[in-house]
């Protein structure tokens, strides 16, 4: 099974879109939702939430902790005026299957 490469401007792209659509998500439903990896993609996470894109909250819930995720209206105004654009520019490549 091979897995195909995707740009880290997709992913954060794709990151911010779930968010947008489901306004907020657990850290666990965002990552399965956009096919990511705690440990492999954690400073994506950490870069957007720096930069006032995404903000994380956590949750207490018994001895445990939920940490969330929800898109600032910054991250909104970067993903229509950078990314959308970009996307538009320089299509994310398709699966051969798809192409014909």
């Amino acid at each position: 099974m091979s897995h195909e490469y995707r740009d880290r401007i997709y992913i954060r792209k794709d990151i911010i879109l779930k968010l947008t659509e489901h306004s907020e998500l657990n850290q666990t439903a965002l990552l399965s939702y956009c096919g990511l990896n705690l440990m492999k993609h954690k400073d994506i996470l950490e870069s957007l939430e720096k930069k006032g894109f995404i903000k994380r909250t956590e949750q207490a819930w018994g001895n445990k902790k939920i940490i969330k995720y929800a898109v600032t209206q910054k991250g909104r105004e970067f993903c229509k005026l950078i990314l959308e654009p970009y996307e538009d520019m320089f299509p994310r490549k398709r699966p051969i299957e798809e192409q014909s």
